[in-house]
Protein backbone atom coordinates (compact mmCIF):
# COMPACT_ATOMS: atom_id res chain seq x y z
CA UNK A 1 0.00 0.00 0.00
CA UNK A 2 1.24 3.22 -0.86
CA UNK A 3 1.79 6.12 1.22
CA UNK A 4 1.88 9.61 0.70
CA UNK A 5 2.54 12.39 3.72
CA UNK A 6 1.46 16.29 2.38
CA UNK A 7 2.61 18.70 4.16
CA UNK A 8 1.45 22.67 4.78
CA UNK A 9 -2.59 21.46 3.29
CA UNK A 10 -4.63 24.68 3.07
CA UNK A 11 -7.45 24.10 5.39
CA UNK A 12 -10.04 26.85 5.64
CA UNK A 13 -12.25 25.46 8.88
CA UNK A 14 -12.14 27.39 11.78
CA UNK A 15 -11.94 24.63 14.09
CA UNK A 16 -8.56 23.53 12.27
CA UNK A 17 -5.30 25.20 12.46
CA UNK A 18 -4.30 27.17 8.88
CA UNK A 19 -1.43 24.60 8.04
CA UNK A 20 -1.44 20.99 9.12
CA UNK A 21 0.00 17.75 8.17
CA UNK A 22 -1.98 14.72 6.64
CA UNK A 23 -1.59 11.01 5.18
CA UNK A 24 -3.02 10.16 2.42
CA UNK A 25 -3.38 6.53 1.38
CA UNK A 26 -3.87 4.98 -1.41
CA UNK A 27 -7.36 3.36 -1.79
CA UNK A 28 -7.75 2.21 -5.40
CA UNK A 29 -9.06 -1.00 -3.41
CA UNK A 30 -11.36 0.92 -1.10
CA UNK A 31 -13.05 3.14 -3.04
CA UNK A 32 -16.32 1.93 -4.42
CA UNK A 33 -16.36 4.31 -7.75
CA UNK A 34 -12.61 3.26 -8.52
CA UNK A 35 -14.27 0.01 -10.88
CA UNK A 36 -14.17 0.14 -14.43
CA UNK A 37 -18.09 -0.38 -14.76
CA UNK A 38 -18.94 1.23 -11.76
CA UNK A 39 -20.73 -2.07 -9.99
CA UNK A 40 -18.82 -3.09 -6.88
CA UNK A 41 -19.84 -7.25 -5.86
CA UNK A 42 -21.06 -7.86 -3.16
CA UNK A 43 -19.97 -11.02 -1.29
CA UNK A 44 -22.15 -13.12 -2.98
CA UNK A 45 -21.28 -11.97 -6.22
CA UNK A 46 -17.08 -12.50 -5.43
CA UNK A 47 -18.01 -16.03 -4.14
CA UNK A 48 -19.92 -16.99 -7.62
CA UNK A 49 -17.26 -15.65 -9.45
CA UNK A 50 -14.42 -17.39 -7.65
CA UNK A 51 -16.59 -20.32 -8.01
CA UNK A 52 -17.24 -20.10 -11.87
CA UNK A 53 -13.11 -19.11 -12.10
CA UNK A 54 -12.56 -21.99 -10.36
CA UNK A 55 -14.73 -24.47 -12.19
CA UNK A 56 -12.86 -23.63 -15.06
CA UNK A 57 -9.40 -23.85 -14.09
CA UNK A 58 -10.59 -27.84 -12.96
CA UNK A 59 -12.11 -28.21 -16.26
CA UNK A 60 -8.82 -27.00 -18.02
CA UNK A 61 -6.83 -29.16 -16.22
CA UNK A 62 -9.40 -32.22 -16.75
CA UNK A 63 -9.28 -31.80 -20.31
CA UNK A 64 -5.17 -31.99 -20.68
CA UNK A 65 -5.59 -34.81 -18.30
CA UNK A 66 -7.50 -36.74 -20.23
CA UNK A 67 -5.45 -35.72 -23.37
CA UNK A 68 -2.23 -36.95 -21.66
CA UNK A 69 -4.31 -40.47 -20.67
CA UNK A 70 -5.16 -40.55 -24.20
CA UNK A 71 -2.24 -40.47 -25.77
CA UNK A 72 -0.02 -43.05 -23.71
CA UNK A 73 -3.26 -45.91 -24.63
CA UNK A 74 -2.76 -45.16 -28.26
CA UNK A 75 1.00 -45.93 -27.84
CA UNK A 76 -0.23 -49.52 -26.37
CA UNK A 77 -0.49 -51.69 -29.46
CA UNK A 78 -1.98 -54.80 -28.74
CA UNK A 79 -3.45 -57.49 -31.11
CA UNK A 80 -5.90 -59.09 -28.53
CA UNK A 81 -9.41 -58.09 -27.12
CA UNK A 82 -8.94 -59.64 -24.36
CA UNK A 83 -6.43 -60.40 -21.59
CA UNK A 84 -5.92 -62.66 -18.63
CA UNK A 85 -4.75 -61.65 -15.60
CA UNK A 86 -1.55 -63.86 -13.40
CA UNK A 87 0.02 -63.92 -10.74
CA UNK A 88 3.77 -64.90 -11.69
CA UNK A 89 4.84 -67.95 -9.54
CA UNK A 90 8.73 -68.23 -7.73
CA UNK A 91 11.07 -68.93 -10.55
CA UNK A 92 8.63 -68.38 -13.41
CA UNK A 93 10.20 -65.91 -16.12
CA UNK A 94 8.20 -63.82 -18.80
CA UNK A 95 9.93 -66.76 -21.08
CA UNK A 96 8.51 -69.47 -19.71
CA UNK A 97 5.23 -68.05 -19.10
CA UNK A 98 4.94 -66.92 -22.73
CA UNK A 99 5.88 -70.90 -23.55
CA UNK A 100 2.82 -71.82 -21.77
CA UNK A 101 0.46 -70.12 -22.56
CA UNK A 102 1.45 -68.78 -26.05
CA UNK A 103 -0.68 -72.02 -27.72
CA UNK A 104 2.11 -72.69 -30.41
CA UNK A 105 2.55 -69.44 -31.41
CA UNK A 106 5.58 -66.90 -31.99
CA UNK A 107 7.17 -66.89 -28.28
CA UNK A 108 8.89 -63.70 -28.94
CA UNK A 109 6.16 -61.96 -30.11
CA UNK A 110 3.88 -62.95 -27.07
CA UNK A 111 7.10 -61.62 -25.00
CA UNK A 112 6.89 -58.19 -26.29
CA UNK A 113 2.82 -57.95 -26.08
CA UNK A 114 3.07 -59.01 -22.41
CA UNK A 115 6.35 -56.48 -22.00
CA UNK A 116 3.90 -53.23 -23.89
CA UNK A 117 0.61 -54.07 -22.20
CA UNK A 118 2.34 -54.28 -19.10
CA UNK A 119 4.28 -51.41 -19.16
CA UNK A 120 7.27 -53.09 -18.22
CA UNK A 121 11.07 -51.25 -18.30
CA UNK A 122 12.71 -54.54 -18.25
CA UNK A 123 11.80 -58.52 -19.04
CA UNK A 124 12.47 -59.04 -15.41
CA UNK A 125 9.37 -60.08 -13.16
CA UNK A 126 9.47 -61.09 -9.64
CA UNK A 127 7.18 -63.71 -7.82
CA UNK A 128 3.88 -62.32 -6.78
CA UNK A 129 3.84 -59.67 -9.90
CA UNK A 130 0.51 -59.52 -11.53
CA UNK A 131 0.60 -59.36 -15.11
CA UNK A 132 -1.78 -59.02 -18.12
CA UNK A 133 -1.55 -61.48 -20.66
CA UNK A 134 -3.36 -61.32 -23.81
CA UNK A 135 -5.81 -63.84 -25.40
CA UNK A 136 -4.93 -64.57 -29.07
CA UNK A 137 -7.46 -66.44 -31.03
Amino acid sequence: MSTVTVNRVAISNANFSATASKTLINQGFLAATTTPSGYQLNRGGRLARTLVVLSLAVVMLAVFGFQAGAEVQANTNSKADSFITIVVAPGESLWSLAGRLGQGGDTRELISEIISINSLATPDVEAGQRLRIPLTR
